[in-house]
């Protein structure tokens, strides 16, 4: 079959080919950030081969982006070779869009001013922050919201705590007073998180891939983002929350709507 659309079968291929079509001088103004395992991929220049040595394996390519760039997103996608799903759009044309890859099955989410799964994951305001991808605090944030978190999360979350520090800005860092603030208040989200940083440490011993050096970096990163959340005070709806603990389920339960 001949590819008239000039989608490309490689993952990373295309997210170049998006990319390069977004810096256009005419798309410039269209804020549309990559998302998801391709994002950390996309930060993680380093280690990146961490995902290949562990197996990690692209689905999809998914963006954020907000609202009033809908117009903006149908033509480029469209442009693309890219088929809009109009059922998606016109139920839920203010949160999300999607579009399907004809040639190989893929498919494109696009996420407006959040991520609402197990817990919310608010990027209004910070999609300025970052050229190519969400701010690494908030993809920090996109996958230990997931209450069943499964290998391809912990994968992704060790290759980008062993490429970045911690502190307290955006450049190349995991910013600890953006994820410290969303967690201080949210009580829910606190213990689905804490409960995915335990399971991230001890997965680290289980790849036999990853150095020493990898797995005390990681570790070291892991303990010093677990401190940083306990040493926050904590809001008063966070504490009236923790009173309750798990006699009432504290995440959602969503269907698997994207490659995280």
């Amino acid at each position: 079959m001949t590819n008239q659309s000039g989608i490309q079968e490689d993952f990373y291929t295309e997210r170049t080919r998006i990319l390069d079509t977004l810096a256009q001088p005419e798309n410039q103004h269209v804020i549309m950030r990559l998302i998801g395992a391709l994002a950390f991929r996309t930060h993680c220049p380093q280690y990146g081969y961490i995902q290949d040595a562990l197996g990690r394996e692209f689905t999809d390519i998914d963006f954020a982006s907000y609202p009033r760039f809908l117009k903006d997103i149908q033509r480029i996608l469209g442009d693309l070779g890219y088929q809009e799903d109009k059922t998606v759009t016109q139920l839920f044309a203010d949160s999300r869009l999607l579009f399907h890859d004809p040639l190989y099955g893929r498919h494109i989410d696009i996420f407006f001013n959040k991520l609402d799964f197990c817990h919310e994951v608010s990027f209004n305001g910070r999609l300025e922050v970052e050229e190519l991808t969400l701010p690494l605090a908030e993809l920090v944030l996109e996958k230990m919201q997931i209450f069943k978190i499964n290998p391809k999360d912990l994968i992704d979350s060790i290759m980008l705590l062993r490429e970045h520090p911690l502190g307290h800005e955006d450049h190349e860092t995991i910013n600890l007073d953006i994820i410290t603030k969303v967690l201080s208040n949210d009580w829910g989200f606190w213990r689905t998180m804490t409960g995915n940083l335990k399971l991230l440490d001890e997965y680290l011993d289980r790849y036999e891939q990853l150095s020493q050096e990898d797995r005390d970096v990681v570790r070291q990163r892991i303990h010093q983002l677990q401190e940083a959340i306990d040493k926050t005070p904590k809001s008063l709806r966070w504490k009236l929350r923790s009173n309750i603990g798990e006699k009432i389920k504290w995440y959602k339960d969503v269907e698997e709507l994207m490659d995280r």
